[in-house]
């Protein structure tokens, strides 16, 4: 055999087209944000046919400023957007904004916008009641967060917190930069990475009020970065990827004090492989016990396995993630398929997971969207 490896894929690729062609029907629309670009103009969705993985040509569903990072309410009927800058009464800022879904078509409606207190605004997201949304500014370091209406819509100011300090990095880490926040499993505590100081900065969530109280703080190891967070299914532990040092952090999260207590920081890397310039952790999920992450520079998806008692990760795969600057993971609810938004090459690369071993076969299938950054799912009517 010429080449094992690619008949491994393809036996791999099949064995998961058997597994789902026996499932039942399911259709999910698939929603890229964005980065302004000539090439982009907002949100673009697709759908996805659960069942063989087949992907339709994108269409805008609506236009709005460089639409960097997407949230979905539990209820799937609303959509939120982090705008990275835009002008809003008349300021320059970042902003969160708040669309209604066609469950038929896929398109989007606005109902509201505000400000989200910096500039720079990266990452939304809302607890699992959609009672709060949270949003995370780079530019200046700080977090806000605001209630939630019925309608979805947001609704008054809950927090706005700025961070402060700095880390070892004199050219990226003079001052905090707040890049991602999420509520925890139990809806309790919120966390934010921020990349400038080094730290996970838990806050206490008040769904009621949706405003933020300090509570704690876990660092990670200097000049590291923390950029992402992803929680195992059971809750008990939080796996952050940290951009500049090209790692996996992981915690044991303690969900009733609401305390990090550090496990271990492994390389994101492949074995072998070295951290070097140009190399940058980006996005980092979990499916099914398996943890993936994506290396822009590198330009590569790395595959771990989690072991469930303890939290710590072994390395399973690289792949190629088929272009250049992959940024943002999507996963698809059946856990069947994975999607790469390749920042740097307008495209969008689709892979099977394996259901017994986690491991990823691209299935060939691209879209071409420009400066795609996020993926989210929701349900087809």
């Amino acid at each position: 055999m010429k080449n094992p490896t690619r008949l491994n894929s393809l036996l791999a690729f099949a064995a998961t087209m058997l597994l789902a062609l026996a499932a039942p029907a399911r259709e999910f629309f698939v929603y890229f944000g964005t980065f302004a670009t000539a090439s982009s103009r907002g949100i673009y969705v697709s759908r996805l046919d659960a069942v063989t993985g087949k992907l339709s040509a994108p269409e805008l569903a609506v236009e709005t400023p460089s639409p960097c990072f997407l949230a979905v309410a539990s209820n799937e009927k609303v959509l939120y957007a982090a705008n990275n800058n835009l002008v809003l009464n008349g300021q320059k800022t970042g902003a969160v904004s708040a669309f209604v879904i066609d469950k038929n078509s896929g398109r989007l409606q606005l109902l509201n916008q505000k400000s989200a207190g910096g500039p720079g605004t990266c990452h939304v997201s809302t607890d699992a009641a959609a009672s709060v949304l949270l949003a995370a500014n780079y530019a200046d370091g700080s977090v806000k967060s605001f209630q939630l209406n019925g309608d979805g819509s947001i609704g008054a100011d809950g927090s706005w917190i700025r961070h402060h300090g700095s880390s070892v990095n004199t050219n990226r880490q003079t001052a905090p930069h707040a890049h991602s926040i999420y509520a925890d499993p139990s809806h309790r505590f919120a966390l934010a990475c921020d990349l400038g100081t080094d730290k996970v900065v838990v806050y206490r969530l008040n769904s009621t009020s949706g405003t933020l109280a300090g509570n704690s703080s876990a660092v990670v190891p200097p000049g590291s970065g923390p950029r992402h967070l992803a929680f195992s299914p059971d809750g008990r532990f939080a796996h952050v990827i940290n951009e500049m040092g090209c790692t996996v952090s992981t915690f044991a999260w303690d969900s009733t004090a609401g305390n990090l207590a550090p496990v271990e920081t492994i390389s994101a890397l492949p074995p072998g492989v070295m951290a070097q310039p140009g190399f940058t952790g980006a996005e980092i999920l979990l499916a099914g016990g398996h943890v993936y992450a994506t290396i822009r520079g590198h330009d590569s998806i790395s595959v771990f396995v989690a072991d469930a008692h303890t939290g710590r990760l072994k390395f399973l795969q690289t792949v190629p993630a088929g272009g250049k600057v992959p940024r943002g993971l999507g996963i698809d609810p059946t856990s069947r398929w994975l999607l790469v938004g390749d920042q740097n090459s307008d495209s969008v690369v689709e892979y099977s997971i394996n259901p017994e071993t986690g491991e990823l076969s691209p299935t060939g299938q691209a879209l071409n969207i420009g400066s795609p950054v996020d993926v989210k799912f929701v349900e087809c009517n």
